[in-house]
């Protein structure tokens, strides 16, 4: 079914809608879950609570132009709430290779918006090449391993760390120029 058949079912709060979303994107979100989580179960809840906001938000909202970005964005907040409630070690991890790079909350609130330090983010990876940009983003925001991450890409395991850290640095130097103090 194409998503502006989906949102009209959303629109007019026929259940067929939750039905039709999960039988279309469901594996996705919860593979993107569980990459996350590490776990099934926790990925299964997620994935629930992800077409129950997506109930709650559509309407106003319409997301029929990229559906599976916006599931993705809600599934993601959700299993990261859940992940860092939990304390895990996974996100623990992931949030260090990043912390030099994101200025504190009271740096953002002191010098630019929230939305600015995305639109920095999203320039600093439109400029990068596609294949570096797609590990970045498979790392960071659908949180693959770097193992995964080098299987889909082609890379070696030496290769996709070596992207991961340059291009850390370079986006700390992009921060930095924009007035971060990273």
């Amino acid at each position: 079914m194409e998503d502006s058949a989906i949102v009209t079912l959303f629109n007019e709060r026929n259940e067929r809608a939750i039905k039709e979303t999960k039988e279309k994107y469901g594996a996705r979100l919860r593979k993107l879950a569980a990459s996350v989580s590490g776990d099934s179960r926790t990925a299964e809840e997620c994935e629930n609570d992800t077409y129950l906001a997506a109930w709650n938000r559509i309407p106003p909202d319409d997301p029929s132009a990229h559906m599976f970005a916006y599931l993705a964005r809600i599934i993601r907040c959700r299993v990261i709430d859940r992940v860092r409630a939990s304390g895990s070690r996974r996100m623990t991890e992931l949030s260090a290779e990043l912390i030099e790079l994101i200025p504190s909350d009271d740096d953002i609130e002191s010098s630019v918006s929230t939305a600015y330090l995305r639109e920095i983010i999203n320039d600093f990876l439109s400029g990068e090449n596609e294949g570096e940009r797609k590990v970045f983003i498979r790392r960071y925001f659908y949180f693959d391993s770097i193992a995964e991450i080098s299987l889909r890409c082609g890379y070696s395991l030496s290769k996709t760390k070596s992207i991961l850290f340059r291009m850390r640095n370079r986006l700390k130097q992009r921060l930095g120029k924009e007035g971060y103090d990273v």
